[in-house]
């Protein structure tokens, strides 16, 4: 029978750690790679019996998930956020596609949750990639939205059909830290691919993708979470091209390490 590896970033998941690895207890390894936590995340999560391996030299969500692959001995690999949590349903669809072994990779599609509501009214984003068969699975690429490298071209892509609960916002503070981190990470990526920024292109993304989310994607049908939701979008959009801009040196700097 094909083994299961669950893997799991973390930076400071206090509040949703242990909840994320019980939700994962099916499967034959549970990896954690943190970030450099300062709160009781590692020591949750070794109590709930993950390995747990701390790279606090953060360079971006596809190092850290290549250094889950570093330990990781199982012959397929799922991804899972910290703020995620498997539902009974998907985890037995997860394990029958595993015991299967076919040559695919699959997809799950989100069912948003924040600040206490759920986005279920919103139209969907579409899925992210995260069960692998680990022989196709070279690695991954990218800052922010990181994207697998396969061993092979034409490799039938699934989708799985149980949605994956996204816990993505609790409260404006962890929003508030989570966009610095993103707006810096986004403005990183497009220093390496040598865009400019400035205010007006960082009015007109944040404009332009606030009304994408809020309006093209219905989120103002959830109310006030559908509004908040969309407002941190276009905020995260802003400041990356104003960042672009004005931390040129700490950009500079960073491209060189």
């Amino acid at each position: 029978m094909a083994r299961l590896t669950i893997g799991i970033l973390t930076m400071n998941e206090e509040r949703r750690i242990a909840a994320c690895i019980d939700s994962a207890a099916f499967a034959d390894q549970i990896i954690v790679v943190d970030s450099g936590s300062s709160d009781a995340t590692v020591d949750i999560a070794r109590s709930k019996g993950a390995e747990v391996y701390i790279h606090a030299d953060w360079q971006g969500f596809a190092v850290q998930r290549n250094r889950v692959l570093q330990h990781a001995n199982g012959d397929w690999i799922f991804f899972l956020d910290a703020d995620e949590q498997l539902t009974p349903e998907l985890a037995a669809e997860i394990r029958g596609v595993v015991d299967a072994d076919q040559d695919a990779v699959w997809e799950v599609v989100w069912e948003e949750i924040a600040y206490g509501q759920s986005l279920a009214r919103m139209s969907g984003g579409g899925g992210v990639m995260r069960l692998f068969p680990r022989r196709l699975l070279l690695g991954f690429e990218g800052v922010v939205h990181e994207g697998a490298r396969l061993s092979r071209e034409g490799v039938l892509q699934r989708q799985l059909s149980h949605r994956l609960p996204h816990y993505s916002r609790e409260t404006i503070y962890g929003s508030l830290v989570k966009l610095a981190q993103y707006v810096q990470l986004g403005a990183m990526k497009r220093h390496a691919q040598g865009k400019r920024g400035g205010v007006l292109r960082g009015l007109a993304s944040g404009i332009a993708n606030f009304s994408r989310v809020y309006f093209f994607r219905r989120a103002f049908l959830c109310g006030r979470a559908g509004f908040l939701i969309s407002l941190f979008v276009g905020l995260e959009c802003f400041f990356r091209y104003v960042a672009l801009e004005t931390d040129q040196a700490q950009l500079q700097e960073t491209k060189k390490r």
